[in-house]
């Protein structure tokens, strides 16, 4: 195996989800693929085309030439109408199309990790013309297949691997965010702390530290005296932090304690993906 050490966990928790999305899918009737998922405005079809088409940008492969329709009213940004290219060109394929591109790229991306040698530092084109480190492209890429695995596991009711190699990729891409959630989009007050505790099949206590300066940073050890804690289950911690599900209907399994009006900013302002 040619691949980077620091590439492989990522490697594994693609081909991981990556199984699982084709297992999952491959059984489907035609009107299933039309199920609504939680990403919103996205069907299991829509869902399967967008991985398919990170996986094709992975492989180097040109963007399809398509116009998107004007009825698309959840594209608004330019990052949505980028993602929304490789989900519309297939919005009219077959069953037996959508399982039989995505079992052919999941070969042909098997094949690409098996003779990757790149260092992790290699800089690599990422959506929209941004340059990343194949290593964060890599790390990205996991996080967003595992999060689609669970999106489509939740539309067909068929839920599992919350504590899969993907799940770990997402908490740790996921904790890299909370500083900024607290100490920038909730204005946290200065000096203060904020305590998350989340229990289920991925476990972790972490605080959040916001500076005289206004600054958040990331510690595993707890706070006395925290200015809010916020326990909730780590499928709950995902949804929010996904967008796929609002603070008002998750109250029943999320519970604060502290400064209220602090804990309900940071849950209005959880969500960190776009």
């Amino acid at each position: 195996m040619s691949l980077h050490p620091t590439l492989q966990p990522y490697a594994d928790a693609w081909t991981h989800s990556i199984e699982a999305i084709s297992e999952l899918v491959l059984p489907l009737a035609e009107a299933e693929w039309n199920r609504r998922t939680p990403c919103p405005a996205w069907s299991v079809r829509d869902v399967v085309s967008h991985v398919m088409g990170l996986d094709s940008e992975m492989l180097g492969d040109p963007r399809p030439i398509h116009t998107l329709p004007r009825d698309l009213f959840h594209v608004t940004t330019d990052h949505q109408r980028y993602m929304e290219m490789q989900v519309d060109v297939r919005r009219h394929h077959t069953a037996p199309e959508m399982t039989s591109e995505l079992e052919y790229m999941i070969i042909r991306r098997n094949r690409q990790l098996r003779n990757e040698s790149r260092d992790p530092g290699t800089k690599v084109r990422g959506p929209l013309g941004a340059e990343l480190t194949l290593e964060e492209a890599m790390r990205r890429h996991a996080f967003d297949v595992w999060v689609h695995e669970q999106d489509l596991r939740k539309a067909l009711g068929r839920p599992g691997d919350l504590d899969s190699p993907g799940a770990h990729v997402a908490r740790d891409v996921l904790l890299d965010e909370l500083p900024a959630v607290v100490a920038e989009r909730a204005n946290a007050p200065r000096s203060s702390a904020v305590v998350f505790d989340v229990h289920g099949p991925v476990e972790f206590l972490r605080t959040v530290r916001v500076d005289i300066q206004g600054r958040g940073t990331l510690e595993t050890s707890p706070a006395l005296g925290p200015a809010a804690t916020i326990a909730l289950d780590w499928e709950t911690y995902v949804r929010l932090a996904c967008g796929r599900v609002t603070p008002r209907a998750t109250e029943d399994r999320v519970k604060t304690e502290g400064d209220p009006d602090l804990a309900a900013a940071i849950l209005r302002n959880f969500t960190v993906t776009r």
